[in-house]
């Protein structure tokens, strides 16, 4: 089990990441843009420079949803490797079972 700090943080930077989508990605469209003039390129950059660290989706962690567990997550059912096989052997994900050969 993850420590409940870490995922309220990496929650809070979620909703960070949300609140300033739009307007990052305004600015980005900005600079990307070979219509805008160098100025407005600047101007672009230092506005998403004097954004806040976590408004970037890159510092985002995919944590498992039951255990908060950073490492070993599936993005495919949203668990950790650990869970995802306790919740498989329960009989908890459809068309997901234990493999024999």
């Amino acid at each position: 089990m993850a420590k409940k700090s870490m995922v309220a943080r990496e929650r809070k930077r979620a909703k960070t990441v949300q609140r300033y989508a739009a307007k990052r990605a305004e600015l980005k469209k900005i600079i990307q843009s070979p219509n805008s003039s160098d100025e407005e390129r600047q101007a672009a950059m230092l506005g998403i420079q004097r954004m806040p660290r976590d408004a970037s989706p890159v510092r985002m962690r995919n944590r498992c949803a039951i255990s908060g567990r950073p490492k070993g997550y599936y993005r495919k059912f949203g668990l950790g490797r650990n869970k995802l096989r306790e919740q498989t052997m329960a009989g908890n994900i459809p068309g997901l079972g234990k493999g024999s050969w």
